[in-house]
């Protein structure tokens, strides 16, 4: 076996996309945990450096995982539990799923290309932890695994996004809400109805301001601004180029259409379209010579 590798063959090399949509599963399983062979797993690392195998605790979710260990650790130590022991201690989250893109890296080296390393005899728990668990976090007083969650939903860019429901939700309800890839409050999904366009003019954090914009719908965020005509079409279909001035964001070029079931909206187009057409042919990817306006667009 090779300790040191410096190019792979055209078969090994094929075998990439199947490696990865292996683990790929494994990161996005949401299968209950199985926390007996995990519990298995950890306590094997533990004994690898030499270490006392801790009680093991299991959460529904990593904020459950999180109560349970500070609260072991504190109900133990009583007065002696310091800062470090809370920020230190049982944050130091490692292994389980999440890590699934390091777990194909080195399997492909030790499975697809024979790589011979003195760590891979240790690493296999770290690869059982993968394959049985979602996060663990580790401490010397305890050892906290936590379950896989029961929704993952991601977009076509492999970002956590949902419209509809929590991007990430856990078996306990734990959930994170996530627009391509931001983290949002809940209700900006669960009550979007109710999500005025001033948020997304005021609210603190930029990119969560996108995501309310977008969520809302910039044709109702830019009514509420005053937006400069930069040029108009005669055909509403292929719409108006705006400017307009966006708080701590600065100004920004939308095109304002309205599609052929009646509905108006706005598209964020790149700030150097100088006209409808050359925005509308930007949405459509072609240069704008080769644009024609669709006769219905729904």
């Amino acid at each position: 076996m090779p300790t040191k590798i410096d190019s792979i063959t055209p078969e090994q090399e094929a075998q990439i996309p199947g490696w990865v949509e292996k683990w790929r599963k494994v990161d996005m399983s949401t299968e209950p945990a199985l926390f007996d062979r995990a519990e298995a797993a950890a306590a094997a690392l533990y004994k690898a450096i030499d270490h006392a195998v801790p009680p093991m605790l299991r959460a529904s979710s990593p904020r459950e995982a999180v109560i349970k260990g500070v609260d072991f650790v504190f109900e133990k130590k009583g007065q002696k539990a310091t800062k470090k022991d809370y920020m230190n201690g049982i944050y130091n989250s490692y292994g389980g799923s999440p890590l699934a893109a390091w777990n194909a890296y080195i399997t492909f080296f030790r499975d697809v290309l024979d790589w011979e390393n003195e760590t891979l005899e240790t690493f296999k728990y770290g690869e059982e932890l993968c394959l049985t668990c979602g996060w663990v976090w580790w401490h010397e007083e305890v050892c906290v695994i936590t379950d896989r969650p029961e929704t993952i939903r991601m977009n076509d860019e492999n970002q956590l996004h949902c419209e509809d429901g929590p991007a990430l939700k856990y078996r306990d309800g734990w959930s994170i809400y996530s627009w391509n890839g931001t983290t949002i409050p809940a209700n900006w999904i669960e009550d979007k109805e109710n999500l005025d366009p001033t948020t997304a003019l005021t609210w603190e954090n930029v990119e969560q301001r996108r995501c309310a914009a977008e969520i809302i719908g910039w044709d109702k965020v830019l009514d509420k601004l005053n937006c400069s005509v930069i040029d108009e079409n005669k055909d509403p279909e292929i719409g108006t180029l705006v400017e307009v001035d966006i708080p701590d964001i600065g100004r920004e070029r939308f095109l304002r259409v309205r599609c052929g079931t009646g509905r108006n909206f706005a598209l964020p187009v790149p700030p150097d379209v100088r006209t409808a057409v050359d925005a509308q042919a930007w949405t459509w990817n072609l240069d704008p010579s080769d644009f024609e306006a669709p006769e219905v667009r729904t």
